[in-house]
């Protein structure tokens, strides 16, 4: 079944509704999710096979539901701290990342990432008795944690989980490998502890460029010799070979050549 998926705003998921032909994408809608009116954002269409958690479209957004949310952000903004307090009194083993509401304030979302498995039923009696509301507990990864917070790059620009990504691809250590990225978490972690996203964007490039270039300390034919791979430059697609230098000083020299310039030996 085809539908529209509307990206929720101060939360990390989307949710779908039934496709809309006269919506377009990122127009401002409200939707009813769970008996609430939440605010989020069109992002596309998409099929699905499961339809039975369908959200229910309501109606485009107004400049009173953007100002409804702004004022719903300033309130939680003062939740937080409490809350935290109210987890820190009962000596729960959690972090309270960051609280969210719906547009008419029906429920609050307590958001909060833990190693382990967390009892929080006295918590929620304590919040639900002191706002008079419904209380979700929702537990996060570090990674969602960072898309709603959001954060500067070690790049120096807002990191992509905040700014455009909505899904998150598997990252492996080895795409780092690939790379050439010095192993360390300074380097190849973001801002939640977690391998960076980015390590995925080039990484068929890169994979494809292993397959391509000579390992290091092989040994390849070039316009002047036989010599042994030193450096790869998988952008500029050059290859730094040492060769034998022929002379009374019996010394060696590096010389960069292009990919296509050079051939490797296999070993017999």
């Amino acid at each position: 079944m085809q539908v529209t998926e509307i990206l929720l705003f101060d939360t990390p998921s989307s949710v779908f509704i039934k496709k809309q032909d006269d919506l377009k994408i990122n127009q401002r809608v409200v939707v009813s999710v769970n008996g609430g009116n939440e605010l989020g954002i069109v992002k596309g269409e998409k099929n699905i096979d499961d339809t039975k958690d369908l959200a229910n479209f309501v109606r485009l957004a107004t400049d009173d539901d953007n100002t409804k949310r702004c004022e719903n952000c300033k309130y939680a903004r003062t939740l937080l701290p409490e809350i935290k307090k109210e987890a820190d009194k009962l000596g729960l083993n959690m972090k309270v990342g960051f609280i969210s509401t719906n547009l008419d304030r029906s429920k609050i979302v307590v958001n909060y990432t833990s190693d382990e498995r967390v009892d929080f039923r006295e918590l929620i009696k304590v919040l639900a008795n002191k706002y008079k509301t419904r209380i979700e507990m929702k537990q996060i990864g570090n990674r969602d944690e960072s898309k709603i917070v959001g954060a500067i790059g070690i790049c120096g620009r807002v990191t992509c989980c905040k700014s455009f990504l909505s899904d998150f691809d598997k990252v492996s250590i080895k795409m780092a490998k690939n790379q050439n990225i010095a192993l360390n978490p300074s380097r190849i972690n973001g801002m939640c502890g977690r391998l960076l996203c980015c390590l995925k964007y080039e990484d068929e490039f890169y994979e494809e460029m292993q397959k391509k270039m000579p390992k290091i300390s092989s040994i390849v034919s070039t316009p002047d010799g036989v010599g042994k791979v030193t450096d790869t430059d998988f952008l500029r697609e050059k290859v730094s070979v040492e060769l034998n230098k022929l002379n009374e000083e019996d010394t060696t020299e590096i010389k960069v050549y292009d990919l296509n310039d050079i051939k490797k030996i296999d070993k017999k």
